[in-house]
């Protein structure tokens, strides 16, 4: 009994030994390596150069006081349409004393000059009258009398367009009215009613009172590496990705690269400029950030394959077709425009050819 349990133990034993050898060498067989195939497709290949950048309006028109005071009317808000010689809005003149103490005294020296006119030129005509004194020594006295008068009348402008900020031969025109001076768009009304402006003058550019634009007319402006700079060139299509808008790409025209570069983190960059092209139904506000696809060449529906499936022998491009049963043979290819996904194929495989898929075993 114990011999037979002695042999049955020995043969457990040498059976789990061979399991083992034979489980090994299971393993350490070479699986067969199972190659996938893709077939060529047609589609557009665009060869483009990218930039980062911003859309703006062409052309930002700020709006400054001509006097000084304080702000008593707002008449429009960010985002409303204005045009040319509209109101928006309306100072109270805070007026300078020294200034309005000088044009006080203008006037009161300009009164005095003009009834002292008056009497000589009342004696004159007189004397004229009576053809005592010639003609030309009467002009000069009736012109001395109308200079008075003018400058009377120059000295109490002055002194009303520093006192109310208005003259009184300027009839509607009054300095303490803002008005729009071209139609567009308001992006921005920094100032408030209570707020104090300073006019704009020589020696300073003064209070903003609005931002105005015309945003039909936006351009993208952007910077560009040095890398890439060359190119490019004015003319060329650029396709525009608007961050805060899905779905959606602009049109837009390059016109402008800066002739010089500036250094940023240690890289040497171009501005450059592009008008953007917009559907009437389209709106873009101003400051969006944006990613401009320069289209440096472009091929539509062309057959293509993805660059991972061409290989290269000597710089020659190549690629391996099947012939059947996990069989290939190689074939010599023709490229022609490539984005660096994509690669256009000039010759050497059709639309229904099946590529072999290099690593990628299954």
């Amino acid at each position: 009994m114990k011999r037979f349990f002695r042999i049955s133990l020995l043969v457990i034993i040498a059976g789990i030994f061979i399991y083992t050898l034979f489980y090994l060498y299971q393993k350490s067989q070479k699986q067969p390596q199972v190659f996938t195939t893709e077939t060529p497709f047609y589609g557009d290949i665009i060869n483009k150069s990218v930039a980062t950048g911003s859309i703006i309006p062409r052309e930002e028109v700020e709006l400054k006081p001509q006097v000084s005071g304080i702000i008593t009317e707002v008449y429009v808000e960010a985002g409303d349409i204005v045009t040319t010689n509209q109101q928006i809005a309306k100072i109270k003149v805070i007026p300078d004393m020294v200034s309005l103490n000088n044009a006080e005294n203008r006037v009161e020296v300009a009164q005095l000059a003009l009834d002292n006119a008056k009497i000589d030129y009342d004696r004159n005509k007189a004397l004229f009258d009576k053809n005592v004194i010639s003609t030309s020594e009467y002009q000069r006295i009736d012109l001395s009398y109308r200079n008075a008068k003018q400058e009377l009348a120059a000295a109490k402008d002055n002194l009303s367009i520093i006192r109310e900020g208005a003259s009184k031969k300027g009839g509607e025109v009054a300095l303490t009215i803002v008005r729009a001076t071209v139609p567009g768009m308001v992006l921005d009304v920094p100032v408030k009613v209570g707020n104090q402006v300073i006019e704009s003058n020589t020696f300073n550019e003064g209070t903003s009172i609005a931002t105005l634009a015309d945003m039909q007319d936006l351009i993208f402006e952007g910077k560009i590496d040095e890398s890439e700079v060359g190119k490019i060139k004015e003319g060329m299509d650029i396709l525009l990705t608007v961050g805060a808008i899905e779905n959606k790409q602009f049109n837009a025209e390059l016109e402008y690269i800066a002739p010089k570069g500036v250094e940023e983190n240690g890289a040497i960059q171009f501005v450059i400029k592009a008008k953007v092209k917009l559907d009437s139904a389209d709106f873009i506000r101003a400051g969006y950030s944006a990613n401009a696809d320069i289209v440096l060449s472009r091929k539509d529906s062309v057959l293509s394959v993805k660059e991972s499936l061409v290989q290269f022998d000597d710089g020659k491009p190549y690629v391996e077709i099947s012939t059947g049963d996990q069989q290939f043979e190689r074939r010599n290819v023709e490229l022609g425009l490539s984005d660096g996904i994509n690669v256009e194929v000039l010759s050497g495989v059709e639309a229904d050819t099946e590529i072999k898929v290099w690593n990628k075993a299954g």
